[in-house]
């Protein structure tokens, strides 16, 4: 008989003797530290990784996720526990257990290194649950099997720490179930209508199946039929190195004494999608918080945004391949951890999870001070944002998205003449602009400051306003009719600005935005000729820190405004789509039941 196997055999009638003998209460319940190892026996904890990864994506199938959570909680642990990738009343029954004993959950039968994962992680022991393949085990772990779907005697005896209570898990609760589990008072989590391991599993063979037990129908560790003592009990009677000779089990049939993982350093597990039990309990087992994140982007919603900025996590460890790479997801935690909010909720311009709602904006065009560039500027401060409320309460009704009130500024001004600095364009100072910045955000109104840069180009304009782009509801549009050519002057032709000079402007608001954890920013590209974005199929849309619109800024008869939204949107780079309104000059200018006609549905409508 294999070493392994027979210690198992041992273990098996271990395990039974101590079910039978749990008396640390008068009912015998075994839900005392009476089960526990001797008092003698110090107890030993798993280490957490006292520096995590700031962001770990666990992927691949459920047995490779467990080991790459283990990896990146535990550095070192006395056990683990094993369960069977196939048996989910097992992997309830092993989640019970590892988050009594503070132990990492393991899958045998896929595609995982549990070995070598064992190894790392230095286990001198494993609870092996329902049909776990032990010889996934290192020679020298000792091996403790536990029945898939054992109750709460069983678990504490096996384990040798306390047990709650036996609690139901109907069919697609168990993630639920595996999340609520807490070291303090562990539930022992059971498949909704007792399921146990499949026939054939470490706990009973199956119906015909050759046992490793003697065949002489002596019990590996206790007294063979006829009296005399096996091989694995002494001759004359006394209790063998496997089990006492008053019936009571030895410690070999058991866990090591274990003591609960100290505190590491605050860790949070991020979930969309499927949710693999083995690395959920894992984590919970760590002491990790699991957050639900729609569409796996910790920035979506409100909840998650204030779930990460409550937990404040030193590292994450999300679940599924939704969640991108680990550098994307440190960037988007260390958004989220700020808390900031985006007027309409959430870290996102325009969310997209399924199931939650999207965002659209309604913008009022101009400037302050001056009506002459637009509604912007035809009042003041508290009546600009009463205005944009009013302009964007209509639409409320017409979708089932959220419908956010904004304003885009210019903050630069296209110039008849040269100026000091001769590029054409008036600036207005950052002081000038932050009454009406500061009072949108706190009336949960967006913000786009608008560039017409004249002769200069769009970076150095934006980087003259970076004390408002620092703001959470702050974001940039680039309006390249008024980007002129050294030897051009505005009203003579129509501006127009290259892909490279686009790129070089988003990937420094990117940037920008990600140094500072600010939360996404609309980047708006004004376009009503194709020529004004020249080699347009170049402009570089993937930032994830950016959301790009190109805005649509024909005026006119409806037909001639049909046809330039068509010419533009053909052929061009994956982005969202504005449609502007003018008071004056469109024949006529749509209300907001037929704006919103428009297909695909403008996402932000500016008024001018």
């Amino acid at each position: 008989m294999p070493v392994r196997r027979r210690r198992m055999v041992t273990l098996v009638a271990a395990v039974v003797a101590l079910a039978a003998c749990t008396s640390g209460t008068p009912d015998g319940s075994g839900r005392t530290d009476d089960a526990s190892p001797s008092p003698s026996a110090t107890p030993v904890a798993a280490t957490l990784q006292t520096s995590p990864p700031h962001a770990t994506v666990a992927t691949g199938s459920d047995a490779s996720a467990a080991v790459q959570v283990s990896a990146a909680l535990f550095a070192t642990a006395p056990v683990v526990v094993l369960a069977d990738a196939a048996d989910v009343p097992g992997q309830l029954t092993a989640a019970s257990a590892a988050v009594a004993v503070g132990a990492p959950v393991l899958l045998t039968g896929g595609d995982a290194d549990v070995a070598g994962e064992v190894d790392r992680l230095g286990a001198t022991a494993a609870l092996v649950v329902g049909g776990a393949d032990a010889s996934a085990l290192p020679a020298e772990v000792d091996a403790v099997p536990l029945p898939a779907g054992a109750g709460t005697d069983a678990v504490a005896a096996a384990t040798g720490r306390t047990a709650g209570d036996d609690t139901s898990v109907p069919a697609g609760g168990e993630a639920a179930a595996v999340r609520a589990l807490a070291a303090d008072a562990v539930a022992v989590l059971r498949a909704e209508g007792g399921a146990q391991a499949p026939a054939g599993s470490a706990d009973e063979p199956a119906e015909g199946e050759a046992s490793d037990a003697p065949s002489d129908g002596a019990s590996a560790g206790t007294t063979a039929s006829d009296g005399t003592a096996s091989d694995e009990a002494a001759s004359d009677g006394t209790a063998s190195d496997e089990a006492a000779s008053d019936g009571t089990a030895a410690e070999a049939a058991r866990l090591p004494a274990t003591a609960s993982p100290e505190a590491g350093p605050p860790v949070l597990g991020l979930v969309s999608g499927p949710q693999p039990l083995a690395a959920l309990a894992t984590l919970r087992a760590a002491g990790a918080d699991v957050v639900d994140v729609p569409g796996a982007d910790p920035r979506a919603t409100s909840a998650a945004v204030e779930q990460v900025a409550g937990a404040q996590p030193t590292a994450v460890v999300a679940l599924g391949e939704g969640f991108g790479t680990s550098d994307r997801l440190a960037a988007r935690v260390a958004s989220a951890r700020t808390g900031a909010q985006l007027p309409g909720g959430g870290q996102l311009v325009f969310p997209a999870a399924e199931g939650q709602p999207g965002k659209k904006y309604v913008a009022l065009y101009g400037t302050p001070g001056s009506g002459a560039l637009g509604v912007l500027g035809e009042q003041d401060v508290p009546a600009t944002l009463a205005r944009a409320e009013q302009h964007a309460a209509p639409y409320r009704g017409l979708t089932a998205d959220t419908v956010v009130p904004a304003v885009e500024i210019i903050a630069t001004i296209a110039s008849a003449g040269p100026g000091d600095d001769g590029n054409y364009s008036n600036e207005r100072p950052v002081e000038d602009l932050r009454p009406l910045v500061e009072a949108a955000g706190a009336a949960g109104t967006y913000v786009v400051l608008d560039l017409q840069p004249g002769r200069t180009d769009f970076v150095t304009q934006a980087q003259r306003y970076a004390d408002l782009l620092a703001l959470p509801h702050v974001g940039l549009a680039l309006d390249p009719e008024w980007r002129l050519a050294p030897d051009q002057v505005h009203l003579r032709q129509i501006g127009s600005v290259g892909a490279d000079e686009v790129n070089a402007t988003a990937e420094w608001l990117a940037q920008f935005t990600r140094d500072r954890g600010l939360p996404q920013k609309m980047f708006v590209l004004h376009q009503f000729q194709l020529r004004m974005l020249t080699d347009r199929e170049r402009i570089d849309t993937s930032h994830d820190e950016l959301a790009t619109v190109i805005h649509v800024d024909g005026q006119g008869s409806q037909p001639a405004k049909a046809g330039t939204w068509a010419t533009l949107r053909n052929g061009a780079p994956p982005v969202h789509w504005g449609w502007k309104n003018f008071y004056d000059e469109d024949l006529p200018m749509l209300d907001p039941v037929q704006t919103y006609q428009v297909q695909p549905v403008p996402d932000l409508v500016t008024y001018q």
